[in-house]
């Protein structure tokens, strides 16, 4: 069962947002020193010499923003406390263009007739970071963020031997920078743009537009990191207590424990984090996200936003509406339900337990059994249904046993293996191996089904690694996040009780995410304890004259962004404002069940400006699950 996949917006099912890389690794971060300098603002200082040069010249280039050097394996940003970064970023500066990340394709490079450069045509990924106030409303306090950046040049670069001007080939800025956001909160811009920006400008801008990922505050190589925990066993040892599911436990109990766990974690981050706490919300994020397009200076900000993205890019085209340019918001959310107490929790119920029946376990009828190991001859949905109920009955009843070579003995749990069952509907590419797991667990054997829980761990009690396939931003961001966002909520009355009608109500409506949607909320009951005044958040409408309509994509079936979040965003924004497309597809976001329809409308989009004419398009996928291969 493949529960990561290359592309799978993430957005409040677990900790980690864990994606694969390509090639070359992103942006690794240095642990941070919990002191937050002064902004910085130092001149580039670094002697050049014969050996540092390149045949492309020296980086980073004057006068770039973004201190841009082309990715090597080894780059790591400089520590928030460096007293000169600049030169600390420039020496890690590898002369050697065998070591930097190159793009593959190389048809849309005018000098790709070039025989001599076996580099010539073909695209670059360089990092780089900008550092923004920590504090954008109050200029007295000097202490900064420093965002991880990473940008596919489709261009590549231009040789200091040749003849030909930057600004009319290999090396040139495009016309205009998708800047991507996957999603989260936590999810890493720097990390998915190894998968999707040479893909990403191919689809939708025919190689025509450099693509640009970034981690916003607190998110993976960003600094300072939000880590509360040193080590990521210790995390994973404190969610195995603190996230038991409702039918698993007795429920007054483990709500104390919970929400004591909770406060700890709160206190720990208190401690270690000082008043980070208080600059993190939704609304700061949009205020990097402006420095970003003016880094870029480009007029009006591109975007392909995702799932928790969409949040900050309604932010933003509120906040910002003279700036927004060709906006794309996939799988969105609808942000003022995260204004709301408990939210976030009731956003993905219903929809999720429609994609189960519709979706995984109907698909699975409709392959049969050639396709599906689920399927039986001549059985219904409704039998299949019944079967999964009592698997997960007898799971819930008694844990499976198993074993794995990795960790030794293991039990399949409800609360893990219902998870996994929502992580899963994320992606319809997952499912015929999910329901391989299944097929095999009813028969009474657990080895696939412990291997695949497994995933959900680390093992070494060591500090996070610097291997970007194993870097993430932690459950500890993403509280702080959702909680930042609804701080300012009163508290309903009843305390804890009210928490534990509200958690009956969220699981009563969907067994397969309530659960971990009421834990991503339940810790926001002591968020004012600590931080009790946030810098910022956004309450203002969602209706603001923009400059330029934006296009939003939601999915009939998505399990995170249901589609009534998609039109109540498009009814308040209005036509003048924004078209909805909607997605007939599966799983998050409209990347994961492609559809050839969507495509063709987002490239146009991007490319031309042009919107369609109604307010609403039907589109449908291309492909149906269990016969995507």
């Amino acid at each position: 069962m493949k529960i990561e996949t290359t592309f799978r917006p993430y957005r409040g099912v677990r900790a980690a947002w864990m994606v694969g890389t390509t090639a070359f690794a992103s942006l690794v971060g240095l642990a941070a020193s919990h002191e937050l300098p002064t902004r910085i603002s130092h001149p580039l200082s670094r002697s050049i010499n014969e050996s540092s040069l390149s045949p492309y010249g020296q980086f980073p280039q004057q006068a770039d923003a973004f201190q841009f050097i082309p990715c090597t394996p080894t780059v790591s940003l400089p520590p928030i406390d460096d007293g000169n970064p600049n030169a600390t970023w420039a020496a890690q500066f590898d002369p050697d263009p065998q070591h930097w990340g190159w793009g593959i394709f190389t048809s849309n490079a005018e000098n790709s007739s070039n025989t001599t450069d076996p580099y010539a045509g073909r695209g670059i990924y360089l990092c780089g970071y900008l550092d923004v106030p920590l504090d954008y409303l109050n200029d007295s306090d000097p202490r900064i963020a420093r965002l991880a950046v990473t940008k596919f040049q489709v261009s590549g670069l231009a040789r200091i031997d040749s003849r030909r001007p930057v600004s009319h080939g290999a090396g040139a800025k495009s016309e205009r920078t998708i800047v991507i956001e996957p999603g989260g909160p936590g999810g890493s811009g720097t990390r998915i743009l190894w998968d999707f920006g040479e893909q990403g400008t191919q689809l939708y801008s025919q190689g025509r537009f450099d693509v640009l990922g970034w981690d916003p505050r607190g998110v993976n190589a960003s600094l300072p990191s939000v880590e509360c925990f040193p080590h990521g066993v210790d995390r994973d040892r404190w969610s195995l207590l603190r996230a038991q599911y409702r039918e698993t436990t007795n429920q007054t109990r483990q709500l104390e424990l919970a929400d004591a766990m909770n406060n700890a974690t709160l206190y720990a981050c208190s401690q270690r984090l000082g008043d980070l706490g208080r600059f993190i919300s939704t609304a700061y994020v949009a205020r990097d996200l402006e420095e970003i397009r003016k880094a870029l200076g480009e007029e009006k900000l591109t975007g392909y936003f995702i799932s928790y993205g969409t949040g900050i890019a309604q932010t933003y085209v509120n906040m910002f509406p003279d700036r927004v340019g060709r906006m794309i918001l996939d799988g969105p959310e609808y942000v003022k339900n995260s204004w709301q107490v408990g939210g976030w929790a009731l956003t993905s119920l219903d929809n999720v337990t429609d994609e189960w029946r519709d979706g995984f376990l109907g698909e699975c009828v409709a392959a049969g059994p050639e396709n599906c190991a689920l399927a039986r001859p001549s059985q219904t949905v409704e039998e299949l249904e019944a079967r999964m109920h009592a698997l997960f009955e007898s799971i819930l009843n008694r844990p499976a046993i198993g074993y794995t070579e990795a960790s030794g003995p293991s039990i399949i749990t409800y609360s893990l293996l219902t998870l996994a069952i929502y992580d899963t509907l994320y992606d319809p590419s997952t499912w015929p191996a999910t329901a391989q797991v299944l097929n095999e667990l009813e028969a009474g054997n657990s080895t696939l089904a412990a291997l695949t829980l497994d995933r959900y761990w680390e093992y070494q009690p060591s500090e996070a690694s610097t291997c970007p396939a194993e870097m993430h931003s932690p459950a500890e961001l993403q509280t702080l996040v959702i909680c930042s966002d609804g701080y300012d909520a009163p508290e309903p009355e009843g305390g804890l009780g009210w928490y534990d009608q509200f958690w009956t109500n969220v699981t009563d409506r969907s067994w397969i995410s309530g659960n971990s949607r009421f834990y991503n909320v339940l810790p926001c009951r002591h968020f004012t304890t600590y931080w009790p005044n946030v810098a910022e958040v956004y309450r203002g409408g969602l209706n603001h004259s923009l400059s330029n309509p934006v296009l939003i994509l939601a999915g009939a079936y998505d399990p995170a962004t249901p589609l009534r979040d998609g039109k109540r965003l498009l009814g308040e924004m209005g036509k003048e404002n924004a078209r909805l497309v909607v997605h007939h597809g599966y799983g998050h976001t409209s990347r994961v069940d492609r559809s050839s329809c969507t495509e063709a409308i987002v490239k146009s989009y991007l490319l031309n400006g042009t919107l369609p004419e109604e307010a609403e398009t039907d589109c449908y996928a291309d492909k149906k699950p269990y016969q995507m291969g």
